[in-house]
């Protein structure tokens, strides 16, 4: 068996060591371009949250129907019954707001850790796309409450002047497109944010 040379162990020792520092250099690199742990979980559990309320504020739309059909029948009391359970629907979607806008603070705090300047502007926009989420689902609640206040005073035989049940309803399912709308923005904010990030 022939002996390596001198030489020959020099140049692979040295090899080595260069493949080594690179390996080092591209595990340095790949753990500053990380996103950071905070930010990706709660992107996650933020984005549960918002199709937690797409779902169920999308699940109103047919029982805001039937409300209608109620009060155009001149039968309140069904109408006041359907509309106090959305009511405490709401009042759950009220809770997961809250939760969603503590995972976008989440975010948010997260966004200095987000080395590309691309990347975080996409962040950005599904930040602002699940805030204005979070606002359309007050204006949901509010106008829910609306619908109440104006089928009590129908039942009670004093109906609010100028007011019908059906332009609130309208704005009603306004709310819920403008929800639907919104989490798809910040969904697709977030598609683009994970392209540039794999794009490294």
């Amino acid at each position: 068996m022939s002996k390596i040379s001198r030489r020959t162990k020099i140049i692979v020792a040295f090899v080595i060591v260069i493949g080594v520092a690179y390996g080092i250099a591209k595990f340095i690199q790949a753990e500053s371009n990380a996103v950071p742990a905070q930010f990706d979980a709660a992107r996650t559990q933020g984005a549960i949250i918002a199709e937690t309320i797409v779902s169920t504020s999308n699940s109103s739309t047919a029982t805001l129907a039937q409300i209608n059909k109620y009060d155009q029948a001149g039968n309140y009391a069904d109408a006041l019954a359907s509309t106090t359970a959305l009511i405490a629907q709401s009042a759950t979607l009220r809770s997961e707001a809250v939760d969603l806008s503590n995972q976008v603070s989440q975010m948010t705090q997260a966004l200095s850790g987000i080395k590309s300047d691309a990347a975080r502007q996409a962040a950005l926009e599904a930040i602002a796309s699940r805030l204005a989420l979070i606002n359309e689902l007050i204006s949901y609640s509010n106008d829910l409450d609306r619908l109440l206040a104006v089928l009590q005073s129908r039942f009670s035989g004093t109906p609010e002047p100028n007011t019908t049940v059906a332009a609130i309803v309208d704005q009603i399912n306004t709310d819920v497109n403008a929800i639907n709308n919104f989490n798809a923005q910040a969904t697709q904010a977030m598609q683009q944010f994970d392209s540039i990030e794999s794009g490294k």
